[in-house]
C-alpha cells in the first residue's frame, strides 16, 4: 500500500534558500537561465514576492516569483507584477504543488492590492487560475500571442486597460 506524499507548506523565501532554489530551477528547466533571472531580479530589487513549497523534511519542492512591472501613462498608478518563474522539482511534478503555490500566491497578491498579474506561459495551464490571453491583448508589452496572459485582480486594472508596460531589466535577456 502506497502512502500519499505529505502536503508541502507554502512559505516566504527565507535567508539561505537561494542555493536550493537555484538547484530546483536548473533541475526543473534543464538549464540555469531561470536561476540567473531570479538572481538578477533579486539583485536589482525587482521581486515583489517569492514563495516556496517545502515538504516536512525541509526540502524545497516548488518555487514561484513575482517581479514588478511598470505601467506607462495612467497605468503607472497600477500595481502590476509578472509571474516568472514557477517551478516544481521534477520528481514532484504533476502532484498539485504548482497549483498550491499559485493559488496561495495569487490570493496573497490580491490581499496586498496588486492590480494586475502578467505571465508568459503555457495556454493550457494558466487559464485555470484566471489568466486570459484575450485580456493580455490589451497590454502593450515586449510579449504577445497565446502564451502572454493577464489576470486582473481589481476593477481598477480592468478599467485602466488598454495599457503599456515595461518589465524589469533582467527580462531583456529573454526578448
Amino acid at each position: 500500500m502506497t502512502h500519499p506524499l505529505p502536503e508541502p507548506v507554502i512559505r516566504p523565501v527565507a535567508e539561505g534558500d537561494a542555493g536550493a532554489i537555484a538547484l530546483l530551477l536548473a533541475a526543473a528547466f534543464g538549464q540555469d537561465t531561470e536561476a540567473r533571472l531570479v538572481a538578477e531580479l533579486r539583485g536589482c530589487g525587482a521581486l515583489v514576492m517569492e514563495r516556496v513549497a517545502v515538504d516536512p523534511d525541509g526540502t524545497i519542492d516548488g518555487y514561484v516569483a513575482f517581479s514588478r512591472v511598470t505601467g506607462a501613462g495612467p497605468a503607472h498608478r497600477l500595481a502590476i507584477s509578472c509571474l516568472a518563474p514557477v517551478a516544481v522539482r521534477p520528481d514532484r511534478q504533476r502532484t498539485g504543488i504548482a497549483t498550491m503555490l499559485l493559488e496561495a500566491s495569487l490570493r496573497e497578491l490580491a490581499d496586498r492590492d496588486e492590480d494586475l498579474v502578467l505571465v508568459l506561459g503555457p495556454p493550457a495551464f494558466f487559464p485555470r487560475f484566471g489568466f486570459d490571453a484575450e485580456l493580455a491583448k490589451k497590454v502593450r508589452a515586449p510579449y504577445a500571442g497565446a502564451f502572454f496572459q493577464a489576470l486582473a485582480l481589481t476593477d481598477a486594472a480592468r478599467a485602466a486597460l488598454p495599457i503599456e508596460v515595461s518589465f524589469a531589466t533582467p527580462f531583456q535577456a529573454f526578448d
